[in-house]
């Protein structure tokens, strides 16, 4: 129930991207703008995980998965009237980043009913739920052919399906620690722990790029390689569908390697294929095998960072975590559309955009291999586990 859930919002969440060149075409945007609209619903998606993570702790997914997802259904409905306003699908896009929140929703419920041996394969089925970007990408321009309005109004009727369905059969661990403390002061306790900002980063790099391919992917290939929004949107989902396969590997492999082994052979295989991309293949075959390479690192180490997760976050404290690393992982794709756009605006070329990232992976390996190897969690003075550095590497 957590990954369709997370499935659906995230098909909600990712709506106006595979339509993206459509409103470009109908509102007469520039590029800049474009990425700026498919861009202000991962903005706002990503740090509202913040506060759902937070509040998952203290009310449970029973509670959070069916509220969000009802909430979800206001700003998809909302595209119908503001689809010839500029201004109206920023706005609206601005609420649509609800549907991009329930990733911390999901973590903490899957965390809570599997054992520390078995939640890096479980974190990573969940994690198939961004195979919704996929489904946008390959549905939405299609049910799109056979009315403008229609793609809103079956995802709505999906939300609400789902809504009532989440009500009825998700249940919260029934012996799951609920935390007494303010919102506030889970959030900075999460906040002062190192470790959370060290996964932030990886994430952003990892997952951040699969939401920037996710958003921006039919935009390139329609701009550089001049696909028709159809196809481009097609092989974007293809893109996608590859990380989804290939998140729950990176879970699993980190059940049996130490995850930060995991992440850093990821990342490092990115940064390989990031370079060849940056010489603008072919779309036939080499562009196609470099991107598809890329989506297999870029799933590999998502599944892998939030194995990470599981392992050096005390089990109260995995929503508030989970919010602040999916969020800086949120953040990550809000960043790259907008500089991908800017830079062929300057200088009619992806090249700089392709390089940037391949030097990104690569610091993300380096420090994931040299740094992450050595976080484990300890118990100081019999109080809740804190995260501590340790000379050797975990076994």
């Amino acid at each position: 129930m957590a990954t369709i859930g997370f499935a659906l919002t995230f098909w909600a969440w990712d709506l106006i991207a595979p339509l993206a060149s459509w409103y470009g075409d109908r509102l007469d945007l520039s590029s800049f703008q474009q990425s700026l609209l498919v861009a202000v619903p991962v903005l706002v998606g990503s740090l509202g995980r913040i506060p759902a993570g937070a509040l998952t702790d203290r009310y449970g997914a029973k509670v959070m998965f069916p509220l969000v997802s009802a909430l979800t259904i206001v700003p998809v409905l909302l595209l119908i009237p503001a689809k010839n306003s500029y201004g109206a699908m920023l706005a609206v896009g601005f609420l649509l980043g609800l549907g991009g929140t329930t990733f911390a929703i999901g973590i903490p419920l899957v965390n809570s009913w599997f054992p520390p041996a078995k939640r890096g394969l479980a974190l990573g089925v969940f994690g198939m739920g961004m195979g919704g970007v996929a489904l946008s990408g390959y549905f939405t321009p299609r049910i799109a052919k056979h009315g403008e309005n229609l793609p809103f109004v079956v995802v709505a009727v999906a939300l609400a399906a789902y809504a009532v369905l989440a009500l009825l059969l998700i249940k919260d661990r029934p012996d799951r620690p609920v935390p007494t403390a303010s919102l506030a002061t889970r959030l900075g306790k999460a906040g002062r722990l190192r470790v959370t900002w060290e996964l932030s980063a990886l994430y952003a790099i990892g997952f951040g790029g699969i939401v920037a391919f996710g958003v921006y992917l039919p935009t390139y290939l329609k701009t550089w390689y001049e696909l028709d929004p159809t196809d481009a949107g097609t092989k974007a989902a293809g893109f996608a569908l590859v990380t989804v396969v290939f998140r729950p590997i990176g879970g699993w492999l980190s059940d049996r390697v130490h995850p930060a082994v995991v992440t850093a052979g990821a990342l490092g295989f990115v940064a390989l294929f990031a370079i060849v991309q940056a010489f603008d293949p072919p779309l036939n075959p080499g562009g196609t095998i470099a991107l598809l390479c890329m989506a297999a690192g870029l799933g590999t180490a998502s599944g892998s960072v939030f194995a990470l997760v599981s392992q050096v976050t005390p089990q109260p404290q995995v929503g508030s975590v989970t919010g602040i690393v999916g969020a800086m992982g949120g953040l990550g794709g809000f960043v790259p559309p907008l500089v991908m756009g800017a830079i062929y605006s300057a200088k009619d070329s992806y090249s700089i955009g392709f390089m940037l990232l391949s030097d990104l992976a690569l610091a993300g390996c380096v420090y994931a291999y040299g740094r992450m190897r050595t976080i484990r969690p300890t118990a100081e003075g019999g109080g809740a586990p804190e995260v501590s550095k340790v000379a050797a590497p975990r076994p």
